[in-house]
């Protein structure tokens, strides 16, 4: 499923909130390779939850959180401006008119 993304290329929307998207300045081969280990984590946190190992989870879950860092998806923005609002509803962010003209146009 293809989610609207920001004009600038930072956010896309679901479910009416901004998702920082990857990183474009990574190399496609370390942009593969990266989304490779974050579903091999993913895997791993469910078969963690499925086993009841909560120390096998708590490792699987640390590493999502690497991986979606060397992505960019989480931790330090990518960009130089500091403006961060991963998470936040779209209709409270500087994007708010963009997401109104484009729910408008669809209209």
């Amino acid at each position: 499923m293809k989610y609207p993304t920001t004009e600038d290329g930072r956010y896309f929307v679901h479910r009416e909130r901004l998702w920082r998207c990857t990183n474009p300045n990574l190399s496609e081969e370390d942009r593969v390779r990266l989304v490779r280990e974050l579903m091999q984590a993913r895997r791993a946190v469910k078969s963690a939850k499925a086993g009841g190992n909560k120390g096998e989870l708590r490792k699987a879950r640390a590493r999502v959180n690497e991986v979606k860092i060397a992505l960019g998806e989480r931790g330090p923005c990518w960009w130089n401006d500091d403006s961060d609002y991963n998470r936040c509803l779209v209709k409270n962010t500087p994007y708010a008119r963009w997401w109104r003209d484009r729910e408008s146009s669809a209209s």
